[in-house]
């Protein structure tokens, strides 16, 4: 237990906690003042130019504003230089814990030496922060079974199970500075390796190992390319029954470059397209018969379990965990708390109307 954490615990039952918050600001940068007896809260988001993480920004924001936290939210835009020279503004600042969905996994061992330095606990929001020993605690989905729910989905549209095939299919999985690829590629291949090794499952470019499936950034017009690569190459003549895709983005892609090659017509229908994080533009794209399934992950439950775990952590209090030895980063074993994924097709997206996640009026 940090140092920091035993003084704040000690201090919490006379502290008066103003109750403010902070938005994002033209340089992906929130500012807010400070008063006595505040804590604040750093949260460094990845991307803007995601729907999903616009979505956790503002859930987090609210979630500490409910427990009368301040934030300072900043969003890297995608680049890691600038991920780390905002965390570490936050740690000048004099944030009392950082909440960080990284962009390069691996790159942020150094400034998460200066926030230990300074007594500032860290949590790893939804993605595992490697190689460093200063990372005190985990919050995320259970990705490998939002891989195993891409799979399932594949295997049941197909009819795997029921000895149909052979199809043809073709994968493609996260960035490759993302630890999450893994655990959603190694969920997936639990469930299709054995489609794949009886040739049910063939995959024609022959593009199977992790570090060639990769999409850098989880960038949708980079996944559309190799598609539409992929179809120049190896299916002329042949039809794509099924893309094996861990992110709407990416599956949004896909769907471009298949239709660019003909396909969505009555005689060259769209293969089974799979995805994650139930964006709107593909939760629309699913009800027009288009992507097939989406992994939905209710992104303000993370954020209010991460927001509940920041108050145990600035109170003395052990927080809650559903995991101590399943995600080591390299250096140790980092504790998790784990959230369970909903698969979403056309038959059930209404699950995310009655949630509240989307109004009817959205979806049209």
């Amino acid at each position: 237990m940090h140092n920091r954490r035993t003084v704040l615990a000690a201090l919490a039952g006379a502290a008066s906690l103003a109750l403010t918050s902070t938005a994002c600001g033209q340089n992906g940068e929130g500012d807010s003042e400070d008063s006595p007896g505040d804590r604040t809260v750093g949260l460094a988001m990845p991307t803007r130019t995601s729907e999903r993480w616009l979505t956790d920004g503002k859930s987090l924001v609210q979630s500490l504003k409910d427990r009368k936290y301040k934030s300072k939210l900043v969003y890297g835009d995608d680049n890691p230089k600038v991920q780390i020279s905002q965390i570490q503004n936050l740690i000048k600042q004099g944030v009392d814990a950082l909440i960080i969905a990284s962009i390069d996994a691996k790159s942020l061992d150094g400034v998460l030496q200066t926030a230990a330095d300074a007594d500032i606990p860290v949590i790893a929001y939804d993605r595992l922060i490697l190689g460093t020993k200063n990372v005190d605690y985990y919050v995320s989905f259970d990705n490998e079974m939002v891989g195993r729910l891409e799979a399932h989905h594949i295997i049941e549209k197909l009819g795997l199970e029921d000895g149909k095939g052979p199809f043809t299919i073709e994968l493609f999985a996260g960035s490759p500075d993302d630890n999450n690829t893994k655990y959603f590629f190694d969920g997936s291949m639990a469930l299709l390796e054995p489609f794949l090794a009886g040739k049910q499952l063939v995959v024609p470019s022959g593009q199977t190992a992790l570090d060639k499936i990769t999409t850098l950034r989880w960038d949708g017009p980079t996944a559309q390319k190799r598609m539409s690569g992929i179809l120049g190459q190896w299916y002329r003549g042949k039809r794509l029954d099924a893309v094996l895709s861990p992110y709407d983005g990416i599956s949004r892609g896909i769907l471009s470059a298949l239709k660019s090659d003909g396909y969505g017509s009555a005689g060259k229908p769209l293969p089974v397209i799979t995805g994650q994080d139930a964006e709107l533009a593909s939760i629309r794209s699913i009800i027009a018969g288009q992507q097939s399934q989406t992994v939905y992950k209710d992104v303000r439950l993370l954020a209010r379990a991460a927001a509940e775990m920041v108050d145990d952590i600035l109170n003395g209090r052990t927080p809650y965990l559903d995991s101590s030895t399943d995600y080591n980063n390299g250096t140790k074993d980092v504790p998790a708390v784990l959230l369970q994924p909903v698969s979403i097709d056309k038959a059930n997206y209404d699950v995310l109307v009655r949630d509240g996640y989307f109004t009817e009026d959205e979806l049209k």
